[in-house]
C-alpha cells in the first residue's frame, strides 16, 4: 500500500492496534492503582451491584463507576484478567490517535494529523499509558474533547451550531467526572476562564450557552451521582467530596515530592515529544492567529499549576498535559518539515543527553539484575536485597534492547537534523514505540518479578481455598484480585488482630515483607512456610472442632 496522505488514518489505525492490544496480559497488573480499579470491577461482576463501587466489598468513595464499567464490559468478554482490565485503555488509544488525526486534518492538513498522532504513538509515557490499566486515559480524552468543542463554538455565529458545540462539550465533560469526578469541570473551567484572561477578550459568554453547558454536563453526571443520592443518601457522596478535597489540601502518604516534580515527569516521562514541544510553549510569536494553539498552552498551563499546587503528587495526575504538548510538538515538526523554521542546536543536544540516558538505564537494568552481585553491596535496604535475590531467569541477550535503541535513536536524529523529511520523524517515533513494545515483553515481565512476582504468585496460587489471605505490615489490593476473594460477609477478616489471635472459622495465609521476619516469629500461632524473593509466608490453621 502507498503511503500518501489519503492512507495516513489507516497507518494510525493499524499501527495503535498492533502496538497497544497485543500482549497487554504479559505482565502482571501493578499495586495499587492497576490492581485497585481491576478489583473494583471483579467485584461488581461478583455482586452484581454496579451502581457502587466498591473494594474489599466496601464502599470505595474514591472513583465513579464509569471507568469500571468498560472494564467490567471488558472483563466479561474476555475473562478477569490482565488482558481484560488494561483492553479499556488500549481502546482509548486508538481513538485518541484518530481523534489527533482528524482534528489536526481539520486545523491544519492531514500531514499535519499524521505528525501529531505520530508524536503521541511514540513518546513514552503517552503510550505507556495506553497499555496500562490506570483510569486516566479515558478522563484525559473527555477533558480535551471537552475543551475542543468548547474551542470550536467560540469562532461559530451561527447559533444553532454554536450551541451544538456547547451541549457536546457539557456532555464530554459529564463524562470525565463519571470517570474521576468534579476535578474535571474545574480543569476545564480553569482553561476558559484562564483562557478569556490570558487573551484579554473583551466580549463576554452569553448566559443561555453556561447554562447548556453545565445542564448537559451535570445531567450526564446525574445518571450516577443521583442515582446514588436516590437509592443510598448523601453518606457515599459526603464521604466521596471530602476524600477529593483531603486530597487537593494534604499528601496521601508517600506521595509528597518537591514542587518541580510534575515538570520533571512531564518533561522526561514525554520524551521526545517533550524536546520538540519547548520552542512553542515559550514563544509567543506563533499564538496570534491561531486560536487552537492559544488553548493547548493554556490547557498545559492549568494543568502544570493545578497539579503543582495539589500537595499529593502522583505521576499520572499531570498526564492530561500530553495532550497539549503533543499538540505543540505536532506544530513544531510540521513546521520544521515545511522549512519555516531551522532545527534547534539545543533540542539536538537536549535530545542526545535524554536519549543517552535512557539508553543507559535500559541497558544497565537487565545487566545489573542478571548480575545483582555488583550492585548488592551498595544497597542498605533489606528488602531490596531479598527482592533482588528472588529466582529469575535472564536469557542475556536483553542489553542489547537498549544498545539497538540508543544506536538506532543517534543515527535518526542526526540524519533529521541534516535533513527533516517525513520518512526520517517516523523512523524516530516509530522506533521508540516499537522499543516500548518489545521492552515491555522481554524485560518489564522480569524486573516485575523482583518486585511483586514472589507475592502474586503465592495469591494466585490460593484461588478457591477456604481461607483468609492478607498482607502483613504493608498495604496491598493484589490480595483481593490475585487470590480472587469471595465475599465472605465477616467483619472480622479485616482485622489483623482477629487473624492472628482470634476464634478464626477458615485458615489464614499471610504474606510478609521479609524485613517483618523478627516480629512474626513471636507469634505462636502463625506456622512459617517459606521464603520467596523479598516476602515470607506463614499460616494460621483454624482449630479442629471436630476433636473433644
Amino acid at each position: 500500500m502507498r503511503l500518501d496522505k489519503s492512507n495516513y488514518h489507516l497507518l494510525i489505525f493499524v499501527s495503535a492496534v498492533l502496538l497497544f492490544i497485543p500482549f497487554l496480559g504479559v505482565v502482571h497488573l501493578f499495586d495499587w492503582d492497576e490492581i485497585n480499579f481491576a478489583e473494583s470491577a471483579r467485584e461488581m461482576l461478583l455482586t452484581g451491584n454496579y451502581g457502587r463501587v466498591q473494594i474489599n466489598f466496601e464502599p470505595f468513595w474514591e472513583k465513579p463507576p464509569l471507568f469500571f464499567w468498560m472494564q467490567c464490559i471488558s472483563m466479561k468478554l474476555f475473562g478477569i484478567n490482565e488482558f481484560a482490565s488494561r483492553f479499556p485503555n488500549a481502546i482509548c488509544g486508538v481513538i485518541t490517535l484518530l481523534t489527533f488525526y482528524f482534528l489536526g486534518k481539520r486545523h491544519k492538513n492531514e500531514k499535519f494529523g499524521f505528525v501529531w498522532a505520530l508524536c503521541y504513538l511514540g513518546s513514552f509515557l503517552p503510550h505507556f499509558y495506553f497499555k496500562s490499566g490506570i483510569i486516566d486515559p479515558w478522563f484525559n480524552y473527555f477533558i480535551f474533547i471537552s475543551i475542543w468543542l468548547i474551542h470550536q463554538s467560540f469562532g461559530q455565529k451561527e447559533k444553532s451550531v454554536k450551541f451544538r458545540y456547547v451541549l457536546l462539550g457539557g456532555i464530554a465533560s459529564g463524562l470525565a467526572v463519571l470517570i474521576k469526578g468534579p476535578v474535571a469541570l474545574l480543569i476545564v473551567t480553569m482553561t476558559v476562564v484562564a483562557f478569556y484572561l490570558m487573551t484579554k477578550r473583551k466580549t463576554g459568554v452569553e448566559l443561555k450557552y453556561i447554562f447548556t453547558f453545565l445542564i448537559s454536563a451535570f445531567a450526564i453526571s446525574f445518571l450516577w451521582f443521583g442515582f446514588e443520592l436516590f437509592k443510598n443518601g448523601p453518606w457515599f457522596l459526603k464521604e466521596f467530596v471530602l476524600y477529593q478535597i483531603d486530597l487537593f489540601l494534604h499528601p496521601v502518604a508517600g506521595h509528597q515530592e518537591p514542587i518541580y516534580y510534575h515538570f520533571l515527569v512531564v518533561f522526561i516521562g514525554c520524551f521526545p515529544l517533550s524536546i520538540f514541544a519547548l520552542p512553542k510553549i515559550y514563544n509567543k510569536s506563533s499564538d496570534h492567529h491561531d486560536e487552537m494553539t492559544r488553548w493547548m498552552k493554556t490547557l498545559f498551563w492549568v494543568v502544570m499549576i493545578l497539579f503543582t499546587i495539589v500537595k499529593t503528587k502522583i505521576v499520572h495526575y499531570s498526564s492530561l498535559s500530553y495532550f497539549p504538548l503533543s499538540f505543540l510538538a505536532a506544530t513544531y515538526l510540521y513546521e520544521l518539515l515545511d522549512f519555516r523554521v531551522k532545527f534547534n542546536k539545543v533540542l539536538f543536544i537536549l535530545f542526545i543527553f535524554i536519549g543517552t540516558i535512557f539508553s543507559l538505564i535500559f541497558i544497565a537494568l537487565p545487566l545489573l539484575a542478571n548480575h545483582k552481585e555488583f550492585i548488592i553491596p551498595f544497597i542498605k535496604d533489606p528488602f531490596a536485597i531479598d527482592c533482588l535475590n528472588a529466582n529469575v531467569t535472564w536469557s542475556g541477550w536483553e542489553p542489547l534492547i537498549g544498545v539497538l535503541y540508543f544506536s538506532l535513536i543517534i543515527y535518526v536524529i542526526i540524519s533529521f537534523k541534516k535533513t527533516p523529511s517525513l520518512s526520517r520523524l517516523m523512523t524516530m517515533f516509530y522506533a521508540n514505540a516499537l522499543f516500548i513494545f518489545f521492552y515491555l515483553i522481554a524485560v518489564v515481565p522480569k524486573i516485575e518479578a523482583y518486585s511483586q512476582g514472589p507475592a502474586i504468585s503465592f495469591y494466585q496460587s490460593m484461588r478457591g481455598a477456604e481461607a483468609y489471605v492478607y498482607p502483613y505490615g504493608f498495604k496491598s489490593y493484589a490480595q483481593y484480585f490475585y487470590f480472587q476473594k469471595p465475599d465472605h460477609g465477616n467483619a472480622n477478616a479485616t482485622n489483623m488482630q482477629w487473624l492472628l489471635h482470634g476464634a478464626i472459622d477458615r485458615d489464614v495465609y499471610l504474606v510478609a515483607k521479609s524485613t517483618a521476619k523478627n516480629e512474626l516469629d513471636t507469634i505462636r500461632e502463625l506456622s512459617f512456610l517459606k521464603k520467596d524473593g523479598g516476602f515470607l509466608f506463614y499460616m494460621r490453621l483454624k482449630p479442629d472442632t471436630t476433636k473433644p
